[in-house]
């Protein structure tokens, strides 16, 4: 466990069932069938695409962590930042041949999505809006395993799983910038805040904006349909978790801070499950379970 220890740190491993929901909603959303052995490689190429980037997130990071963050595996000397560079492009090449050879993923948002996870580690130091490179990470893994499923994406037939992932990848982007400014609030910008609430909030605005074109509100109360009825629900958890998080980013210490992220990074599942409420209700109860054990692993091994 000592050795392997300084690789899951790197990994940020217990954020990574988060990956999975991702992939899994993804998959539900485009209406993914019986074709069990292609999402085994979605969720193995997923798992390697986020650690990969988490390794190399590191990697990129090894001058600035010296100065200071002493404590990371590479300044401190448990792992060396050649080894570091050799796994985590490794798991980036062989996730991004699961998707494609495996399961069988459009190559473009796939190209899209190792880019992007690569844009970020590189350059989310320097450039305040790589932030929205972060929430592109999320929303072309989304994407890239519904078209392992429909072929492709079609802008109008696939509408629905567009704006989940684009929800989503909104979501991520909100969690660092109101982190940011509450860290920060003397060098974070104002539309900071103003972006960063939007980014949370969209989820549960997507959600309500999809409930509400299939059919008239008043409708909901004449003749409800249980997936609706899930659907509506599972916008509690997702506003009650953003709640919390919010409250504890105000109260002090600042190390509040960070729990207040694990969080909200804990709470992708909800957004997983919020997205899924409509097609595969029984998997927003399943994403939800899982919740509790985000937070017990994130005891063990930090998710930021």
């Amino acid at each position: 466990m000592k050795l392997l220890r300084p690789w899951l740190e790197l990994a940020r491993i217990s954020n990574l069932p988060t990956a999975w929901t991702n992939v899994l909603a993804g998959w539900l959303l485009a209406g993914g069938g019986q074709n069990y052995a292609a999402l085994g490689w979605l969720l193995l190429g997923g798992s390697l695409l986020y650690t990969g980037g988490m390794i190399l997130n590191d990697a990129a990071d090894v001058k600035f962590d010296r100065e200071h963050r002493k404590e990371r595996p590479i300044p401190s000397g448990r792992v060396s930042a050649g080894l570091v560079w050799l796994v985590g492009l490794g798991m980036m090449f062989v996730g991004a041949g699961a998707f494609i050879l495996g399961a069988g993923a459009c190559p473009w948002l796939v190209g899209g999505l190792v880019l992007a996870i690569l844009a970020y580690d590189f350059y989310h130091k320097p450039w305040a809006g790589s932030v929205f490179v972060m929430g592109s990470c999320r929303t072309l893994l989304v994407l890239s395993a519904a078209s392992a499923v429909t072929g492709g994406l079609d802008p109008r037939a696939d509408l629905a799983v567009i704006l989940r992932a684009v929800a989503l990848g909104g979501y991520i982007v909100g969690v660092t910038l109101i982190a940011r400014h509450e860290s920060r609030p003397t060098q974070a910008g104002g539309w900071q805040r103003m972006v960063g609430y939007l980014g949370l909030g969209l989820p549960v605005l997507v959600t309500a904006g999809i409930l509400a074109t299939q059919q008239p509100v008043v409708a909901y109360f004449q003749k409800p349909q249980w997936t609706h009825a899930v659907a509506l629900a599972a916008m509690l958890p997702v506003i009650l978790c953003v709640r919390k998080a919010l409250r504890l980013m105000r109260t002090p210490p600042p190390s509040n801070i960070g729990r207040a992220v694990g969080l909200l990074l804990a709470g992708i599942v909800f957004v997983d499950g919020l997205a899924v409420g409509l097609t595969a209700p029984a998997f927003t109860l399943l994403f939800a379970l899982s919740f509790p054990l985000l937070l017990l692993w994130q005891r063990k091994i930090a998710a930021t």
